[in-house]
């Protein structure tokens, strides 16, 4: 039975793993005394002796945690944003490609990727790599998410028990387009030049929405209907699907998809003006959900093991 530490437990992300983990009879679950969850000298000797460790800490606490590793046979679940654009590591998400479900399920090193990037790019990987748009094409992006994935410092501005009608709309960030998932959204899809990012916070808890709108100009000679194909030959599992239809008369929920695991690729538009929308939890595809999915690769278990989807 592999042994499997939590480096950051009390974190939103690090919590959800915690709390599928702790469910599985699979898999033994180590765990610090809750005094010793900052010692570095306990934190060396558990990542040391388990199979597996998660990272779920701040990009510096991260790497410090990588450096405390000398036992070459531990494998490492990271994610923060640290390693998602180092080489040397695998990127943790599967269905991209063969050669990414190969990588993970081969590394010691995975990068578990970001929120907001993972729909990016879920949308912008297969149309680069189809050759439906040039690397050169210049792109936007927006994301709406709910609050939980501002971790626990924004889960408590919003739920706390006095309102701030600041929080009562939507509220748009990462103004100065210094988003720290930029980098990580460009290298992985394979694009040029960083795309305008408009990532956007709303009053519910959990889902996210990305959408990357196209004009007909950017395409290379392919419609609607072809980019529909592209997506239904990539995407066709039970965790990350092409859906033909919403079904939302004319709406779409960004929401529907909380506490689940699964992603949902949509394409609407017309011939000219096309919507690409990638639609699941910010907790969930988007951050734990993903990390337990790289873990199952690496146990070589059902990859939906411990999921909801």
């Amino acid at each position: 039975m592999k042994k499997v530490f939590i480096d950051g437990k009390a974190g939103t992300t690090g919590l959800r793993i915690y709390e599928r983990l702790s469910e599985r009879s699979d898999i033994e679950l180590m765990l610090l005394p809750e005094e010793k969850r900052k010692d570095v000298e306990a934190r060396r000797e558990a990542l040391n002796t388990c199979d597996i460790a998660f990272l779920c800490l701040p990009d510096a606490a991260a790497i410090e945690s990588v450096g405390l590793i000398e036992n070459e046979n531990v494998k490492i679940l990271d994610t923060s944003t640290a390693h998602r654009t180092n080489p040397d590591w695998a990127y943790g998400f599967p269905e991209l490609s063969p050669a990414h479900r190969e990588k993970i399920k081969n590394s010691n090193r995975i990068a578990v990727p970001g929120c907001h990037a993972s729909g990016f790019i879920s949308l912008v990987y297969p149309l680069v790599e189809a050759g439906a748009i040039s690397p050169d094409t210049l792109l936007t992006c927006h994301s709406l998410t709910g609050y939980s994935g501002g971790g626990k410092k924004m889960i408590a501005e919003y739920e706390d028990a006095e309102p701030d009608v600041a929080l009562e709309s939507p509220r748009q960030y990462g103004l100065t387009q210094n988003h720290k998932h930029l980098k990580e959204m460009k290298a992985i899809t394979g694009i040029n030049a960083f795309p305008a990012f408009c990532p956007i916070v709303a009053d519910y808890y959990s889902g996210m929405l990305v959408t990357v709108p196209l004009f007909k100009e950017q395409l290379n000679g392919v419609t609607i209907e072809d980019i529909k194909k592209i997506y239904a030959n990539k995407y066709h599992s039970d965790i990350v699907k092409y859906k033909d239809e919403i079904g939302e008369n004319g709406f779409i929920c960004s929401n529907k998809l909380s506490f689940n695991d699964s992603m949902e690729i949509f394409v609407e538009g017309n011939e000219d003006r096309i919507l690409l929308m990638s639609r699941y939890d910010n907790l969930g595809k988007g951050a734990s959900g993903a990390a337990i999915q790289n873990m199952n690769i690496l146990l070589g278990t059902d990859e939906k093991t411990g999921l909801e989807v």
